[in-house]
């Protein structure tokens, strides 16, 4: 069996790769599946940008595809960046930017008083048009400044300490990361079902 993964981001695709290892799937990236364009991002859900990119790429290539959308969500901020979470300091803003932009947001914001929490949701398209989609969440808090070693694409876990932690998420190894993190639980629910329904799948 073949999933096609709808993202560019190697990051993902590796994380995703090393958690459905034990299956007998083979993931490859929208990219090996010959999908080099971009699929617009504009649900007004993090639900419905993952399902709109796995049916985009389920229908393109006749194969099974998955698909994340990811957020953070700032109580402080009123839930924002949320769903505009890559975008919201710029359409081109570098992990830079995008951090000191959300700290100077915040930056009248106490300790005790900077809850925030990261979800993912993950769609599964099959190519007879079905879809299911699984959630991850983790709860957390906004540092004062960034900590730790920045991950390609993962601005915020320099700023992000999840509950029952006392380093970001970009002052902890990877492997400790993918355990309970938002993306790790929502793929896993993902491995879950195919696990579970393969007899349906082929």
């Amino acid at each position: 069996m073949k999933i096609i993964f709808a993202t560019q981001n190697q990051g993902k695709l590796k994380e995703i790769k090393a958690i459905l290892k034990d299956l007998a799937i083979e993931v490859l990236s929208a990219k090996e599946a010959g999908i080099t364009e971009e699929i617009k991002e504009d649900g007004q859900s993090l639900e419905e940008n993952a399902l709109k990119k796995a049916q985009a790429v389920s229908k393109k290539t006749g194969a099974w595809a998955l698909a994340d959308d990811t957020g953070i969500f700032i109580q402080a901020l009123a839930g924002k960046p949320g769903i505009k979470s890559a975008r919201w300091a710029g359409k081109k803003a570098t992990a830079e930017k995008i951090v000191k932009f959300t700290l100077a947001k915040m930056k009248d914001v106490p300790l005790g008083q900077r809850q925030a929490y990261f979800q993912t949701v993950a769609a599964l398209a099959a190519p007879d048009g079905k879809t299911w989609t699984f959630v991850g969440k983790i709860d957390g808090q906004i540092t004062l400044e960034p900590k730790g070693t920045p991950r390609k694409n993962l601005p915020y876990d320099l700023i992000f300490i999840a509950q029952g932690l006392s380093k970001t998420f970009a002052e902890i190894p990877t492997e400790q990361k993918n355990l309970l993190s938002h993306r790790a639980q929502a793929f896993a629910k993902v491995k879950k079902f195919l696990e579970e329904k393969k007899y349906e799948i082929n």
